[in-house]
């Protein structure tokens, strides 16, 4: 029959598939950590991510990455509120979803965990 489908406990996101950017900044964030207030209730939708996965879904967490010109840095964690999978065959899937932001990770936590939990050679800080 051949099913797949990838479980997930990390939404990890590109700005092009919904990573908020242009709320959630490193640069901005070490200068003057943000807030959760700033991003609390707010829900963000993601979409474009390739093959069909499964993502913990509220009230269970995932963690938040960025993926920055394939480097990871995490940001804190999410709850999936929705989630789409398309496509006709499994070279076509993709999946999309609602999430809402519940922590966000201070300055030198997104470091130190960035810097343990990424894949060998997708770590932000070894630019």
């Amino acid at each position: 029959m051949g099913s797949f489908i990838e479980l997930n406990d990390t939404l990890q996101i590109t700005t092009e598939q919904g990573f908020p950017a242009s709320i959630l900044n490193r640069k901005k964030h070490t200068q003057n950590p943000i807030n959760i207030s700033e991003v609390e209730g707010k829900v963000f939708s993601f979409h474009s991510k390739p093959s069909a996965r499964v993502y913990h879904h509220a009230p269970t967490r995932c963690f938040l990455v960025h993926n920055i010109d394939g480097k990871w840095l995490y940001w804190g964690h999410v709850l999936i509120l929705e989630q789409t999978i398309t496509g006709k065959n499994k070279d076509t899937h993709m999946t999309a979803g609602k999430f809402t932001i519940t922590q966000l990770y201070k300055p030198e936590y997104q470091e130190m965990i960035t810097r343990h939990e990424s894949p060998d050679g997708q770590c932000y800080f070894d630019i």
